[in-house]
Formats: structure tokens, sequence, C-alpha cells
């Protein structure tokens, strides 16, 4: 089950921030790590992480670190989303042969025509 914690460390100088990613990455299980807002907070994602021993091991290093939340991480969930067909264009029928008929009058046979 992934976890997020949220730790409370002094992080003034950039070399600060990077010892302390290195130390949060060496953990084992640790997925994600970023630094919050106030560049004082590491959020640390991932499974089976120990928040004890990661805070520990971050007070060998800057002397404070204070674990500040501990959440579950729940899965997104999807919306069931309405099934749209893909847009295709199918050519238009076949055109059908047009036939014109034309139709004399002939005087001499009133029966008679012509196609």
């Amino acid at each position: 089950m992934k976890m997020k914690i949220v730790i409370k460390v002094p992080l003034h100088k950039e070399k600060d921030k990077s010892k302390a990613m290195k130390i949060v990455v060496a953990e084992e299980g640790v997925i994600s790590v970023s630094i919050g807002k106030d560049n004082d907070q590491l959020e640390v994602v991932g499974e089976g992480v120990d928040s004890v021993c990661l805070a520990k091991s971050l007070r060998k290093k800057f002397c404070f670190a204070d674990i500040l939340s501990v959440a579950e991480v729940k899965p997104e969930k999807k919306s069931p989303e309405k099934c749209q067909l893909p847009f295709c264009m199918f050519p238009p029928p076949p055109c059908q042969p047009f036939y014109e008929r034309h139709y004399y009058d002939d005087p001499g046979n009133p029966s008679c025509c012509v196609m």
C-alpha cells in the first residue's frame, strides 16, 4: 500500500536539499521525493517505507526532522466514461446510372416509342 509521508526538515541551502534527497532515496521502498512548500518539507511517496527510520536517518545529518503527516495514497477513481465511437467517414453509396427516356410522337404510329 502506498503511503505519503511529509517530514519537516530545515532546508535553507541547495546543498542541504540535495543531501536530504539522497538520504531519502537511499531508503528501501521510496517511489518519489519532492520538496514541499516553504522549502522545509519533504514529501515522500513509497510502499513499505518506515517513517520513523526515515526521520532518524534525517536527524543524523540535520539534527532536526519532524514527521508532520503519514497518509495512505488512494488510487484515483475513474468515472465511467461513455463509450464514444470513433468518427468514421464512409464513402457515399455508388450512384445509380441515370437513363433518360425520350418519347417521340410519330404521327403514323401512335403506339411507337423510342428509348
